[in-house]
């Protein structure tokens, strides 16, 4: 117990504050803890969680990535008109064609990092305007609504109706979701490549110095945020019924939030998944408590910010929740000078 808690702080505090807010909002309102309510949540922001564990895996390995909701949205399009080519195809088609697209655009922000030896935010800046102009200047801003029907058809996982009449669903992202948290655990957390990440975020030097390929590193941790980033985009059209290219524009901001919320430290070497669910479900609980108590929507995006920098100004400091459990001795240390 106090080995779990020391080396999960920041989860532990997460978990914690989480608890407060949702006995909260259960207390000021009555439509927060209602079955309803939380499956909407878990629908609405299952494409969130996915895009989150991608970025994870490149922060743990030391980068930043701000271009992957717009590379979703590139997948998008992309994917789009592949399927209209071939004359509509089906799931496993679609999962091939926007994880291959989404993969090639994290590689291509992976060689960039290393082949200009520039700072991974500042590349990802660029590639995010690029890909974002490439992309509205093809489609000059038009939206697809003829879409194959495997595509748009809701399939359900669990549905319910309260005695009111209100429908309560869980819709095929979420599965998709739970798929791609599992694989990114077992991915960081059980394989050799996963702890080499882990070892190069932590100190690239050494890691280099230990015989640790440090492109193939980049491009593992890029491309593994590609390819989710395309997978959140295929199952965001299968939500919104359409491809709209600028729809996804600025949620990038929320997830890096959520992420760097949930423990992640932007200096590499620190992550974990169950941290990623956390900050995630930190940064929907607040939003949608604050839209149900009627607030101005402004004040979620203060919140947000001054979170951030509490979690950015506290992540390097430690703090040993095993001596709570210490036993007293009764006797005061005494400093010897010596």
């Amino acid at each position: 117990m106090r080995k779990l808690l020391s080396s999960h702080t920041v989860e532990a505090r997460l978990f914690a504050v989480l608890l407060l807010m949702v006995v909260g909002l259960s207390l000021a309102t009555d439509t927060f803890l209602t079955v309803a309510n939380l499956t909407s949540l878990l629908n609405n922001n299952s494409v969130n969680l996915i895009w989150a564990v991608g970025l994870l895996v490149v922060l743990v390995a030391g980068g930043i990535d701000i271009s992957f909701a717009v590379a979703a949205s590139v997948v998008q399009y992309l994917t789009a008109q592949i399927l209209g080519y071939v004359g509509g195809g089906n799931w496993v088609l679609g999962f091939l064609i926007a994880g291959s697209i989404g993969l090639g655009l994290g590689l291509i922000n992976a060689a960039l990092i290393h082949g200009f030896k520039i700072v991974s935010i500042v590349i990802t800046i660029a590639t995010f305007n690029a890909f974002f102009g490439l992309l509205m200047f093809f489609t000059k801003g038009r939206s697809i609504y003829t879409l194959p029907d495997w595509w748009v058809d809701r399939i359900f996982l669990f549905e319910y109706q309260s005695a009111s009449g209100v429908w309560s669903e869980l819709h095929l992202s979420v599965a998709v979701m739970v798929a791609c948290l599992v694989a990114t655990a077992f991915f960081i957390n059980r394989t050799t490549t996963g702890r080499q990440l882990y070892a190069f975020g932590d100190n690239p030097e050494g890691a280099r110095r230990a015989g640790i390929n440090i492109a193939l590193m980049q491009a593992i941790a890029f491309g593994w945020c590609g390819l989710m980033a395309g997978i959140g985009g295929l199952m965001q059209v299968n939500i919104a019924k359409e491809v709209v290219p600028n729809a996804l524009y600025g949620r990038e901001l929320d997830v890096l939030a959520a992420v760097v919320l949930g423990g992640a430290r932007l200096g590499g070497g620190k992550g974990t998944v169950f941290g990623c669910v956390l900050g995630v479900l930190f940064v929907a609980i607040t939003q949608n408590g604050l839209n149900l108590l009627g607030v101005s929507p402004f004040a979620f995006q203060m919140i947000i910010g001054a979170t951030i920098l509490v979690a950015i100004s506290t992540s390097n400091v430690k703090i040993d929740l095993s001596s709570w459990f210490k036993p007293k001795s009764g006797q005061q240390s005494r400093r010897v000078d010596q």
